[in-house]
Parts: C-alpha cells; sequence; structure tokens
C-alpha cells in the first residue's frame, strides 16, 4: 500500500474515532472528578476532603485553557520520543 493512501486511511480512521462518540453521546460532557464527587456526597454528605487545590483558576475556560496546554506538552513529549526511537532505529538499520 502506497504512503500516502495509508496515511489518508489513518487520517479518515482518527477523524471516524473522534467524531462517531460525539454524535452518538448526547448531553454534557464532564469530568471523572465531578461525578466522583457528587457519587462521594451521596454516599457520605459529612465527608471533608483531606486536600484543597493549591491554584483555582479564576474561570472554566482558564481550566479548559490550562488543561489544553498540559495535554499538548504531553503530546510534545510522546512525539519527540517516539521521533527519537524511530531514528535510532533508521540508525541502526543503516549499520
Amino acid at each position: 500500500m502506497k504512503l500516502w493512501k495509508k496515511n489518508l486511511l489513518l487520517l479518515a480512521l482518527a477523524l471516524l474515532i473522534c467524531v462517531v462518540p460525539l454524535a452518538i453521546v448526547k448531553g454534557e460532557y464532564g469530568g471523572a472528578d465531578d461525578k466522583a464527587e457528587s457519587v462521594i456526597s451521596e454516599i457520605r454528605p459529612e465527608y471533608e476532603p483531606w486536600f484543597k487545590s493549591i491554584y483555582e483558576p479564576p474561570s472554566g475556560e482558564v481550566e479548559s485553557l490550562l488543561f489544553a496546554l498540559q495535554a499538548s506538552i504531553g503530546g510534545l513529549i510522546i512525539g519527540f520520543g517516539f521521533g527519537k526511537l524511530s531514528e535510532r532505529h533508521k540508525a541502526s538499520e543503516k549499520k
């Protein structure tokens, strides 16, 4: 299979993986922290958390920005690692 066909197929698959869940699941998307907090408050209403957050973002938009920034930094680190491994593999094949 040619490289451009393989890349096109992988791109279509990635889009499908992203779009299908958004089309199937209706409603508001929330984090696991919110769900866990509501379940804990139902089970034990008197529960007091042990720790408080070090930093509370001023708004949901800032919180989303920080989450996206964290995800992009993680993606860069993983991409860099895969790039190094790929180059190391290519270099070992040339020997």
